[in-house]
């Protein structure tokens, strides 16, 4: 967990979300986890929110909650890491926090995805042994002034510490 972050009522709820549920939908991700992906999507103001796993030289979306008239992408969907930002930003060649992505990828720092993407947050999900299950992503196709990369990072602890061997 990330020591610098002071947890609200709002991460009480996904910690509560993440922790105490033990059903699972997917034998790797708690059946909470679209649950947890509406209440970030929807109190970081963006428009999507996924959980992606990197496996095999491929980004595979594992969970997704998108706003109603927005639906990009959709679960089971996947892409080589090369063409995904994810691979990018576990690398850190692109940051986990882009203000306002539109300058990465006019500069060819990051693909260009084919739709406007404003605000772009994306944390690695990373296990107790240090493998990188995935990532955890939210992006807007518009700029949201007070991002917070700090709650994207404790969901994925929280994430990551159910996916651990042996849990769910």
């Amino acid at each position: 967990m990330h020591l610098d972050y002071s947890p609200d009522a709002f991460d009480v709820t996904i910690s509560e979300l993440l922790v105490a549920t033990s059903d699972v939908a997917d034998p790797e991700l708690p059946a909470a986890v679209s649950e947890v992906l509406r209440l970030l999507r929807q109190r970081l103001g963006m428009d999507v929110a996924f959980v992606s796993q990197i496996a095999g030289g491929r980004r595979t979306f594992k969970a997704v909650d998108c706003a109603p008239e927005f639906s990009p992408i959709q679960v089971g969907m996947s892409d080589p890491i090369e063409e995904s930002w994810c691979q990018r930003v576990v690398e850190g060649r692109l940051p986990e926090c882009m203000d306002d992505a539109a300058p990465f990828v006019a500069s060819g720092l990051a693909p260009d995805p084919g739709m406007p993407i404003g605000t772009h947050l994306s944390t690695p999900v990373c296990l107790a042994d240090g493998t990188v299950y995935g990532t955890l992503c939210c992006f807007s196709r518009g700029v949201q002034a007070d991002a917070d990369i700090s709650r994207l990072r404790y969901t994925a602890s929280l994430l990551a510490a159910r996916l651990a061997p042996g849990k769910g």
